[in-house]
């Protein structure tokens, strides 16, 4: 059975999230909503795409993924629907979904602009509108108007030298695990069969991939590509974020830069 998932950044500590889930269930009542997380750093793009990524393929065809992250980065909000996979994605015209899958979408459409002086709540009622309208139609039929998806992927990607690539932390999970923004495809094709290094915090580096925490002793740093198939760094037992001093980028107009070697 589909359902609606939601994505934000609201965090718990209001009626926001509340707020959201009420104006859905006037126009869908029976249909089930799931919280992704709405726990995402405020306007960080980047690790909403990778919680998005790591989620959507979990949930049944026909799903209707909610993002409500940045909806104000344009003076006129503008909101999509994209198709991929037999999903459907509802988003602010932000980067985020160019972030999250590059050019490989089906199908964008333009949905709405919440012109003045309109609020959240009319931004909400649209998207519980679609929702609606997608349980019992397909996207292509609801004659809305196709639309060239923004494109801000060159900016988040791993940055391409010719003996070393810079990556970014994306995300920190509830073990301090630190995930940076090379997927395992990516290094692989990057490497080339070459030896390699993986560099962060001065001198702290790896040089072997493991497949399991218990691969090294209790304690010790590790390298591994997690169950979504990015890099992820990390302390079998342990918290590495903290140890090492890794933040999540951007914070603070700060960038955690770890350099990945080839030799």
């Amino acid at each position: 059975m589909a359902c609606v998932t939601l994505l934000s950044d609201f965090g718990l500590q209001d009626a926001s999230v509340a707020s959201v889930k009420g104006i859905l269930l006037q126009q869908g009542p029976t249909l089930p909503i799931v919280d992704i997380s709405h726990l995402t750093e405020p306007f960080h793009l980047q690790q909403a795409a990778y919680l998005l990524v790591s989620a959507y393929r979990n949930f049944p065809p026909g799903s209707c993924h909610v993002i409500l992250l940045d909806i104000f980065s344009e003076k006129t909000p503008r909101l999509l629907l994209a198709e991929k996979d037999g999903h459907y994605f509802l988003s602010p015209d932000n980067g985020l979904l160019s972030i999250a899958f590059g050019t490989d979408i089906e199908k964008v459409w333009n949905c709405y602009e919440l012109k003045a002086p309109g609020i959240f709540k009319d931004w909400m009622r649209r998207i519980a509108e679609l929702v609606k309208e997608l349980q019992t139609k397909k996207a292509a039929e609801l004659k809305l108007e196709v639309y060239e998806l923004k494109n801000l992927t060159k900016n988040f990607q791993p940055l391409i030298k010719p003996d070393h690539v810079e990556c970014q932390v994306i995300h920190i999970d509830r073990y301090e695990n630190v995930i940076i923004n090379i997927t395992e495809q990516q290094f692989h094709q990057f490497r080339n069969g070459r030896h390699f290094r993986i560099q962060f915090m001065r001198d702290e580096e790896i040089t072997e991939i493991s497949r399991h925490y218990n691969d090294v002793r209790e304690g010790e740093k590790l390298c591994r590509f997690n169950s979504n198939g990015y890099m992820e760094i990390a302390l079998n037992r342990s918290k590495a974020a903290g140890l090492f001093g890794l933040r999540l980028s951007g914070e603070s107009n700060i960038y955690y830069t770890i350099k990945i070697f080839f030799e």
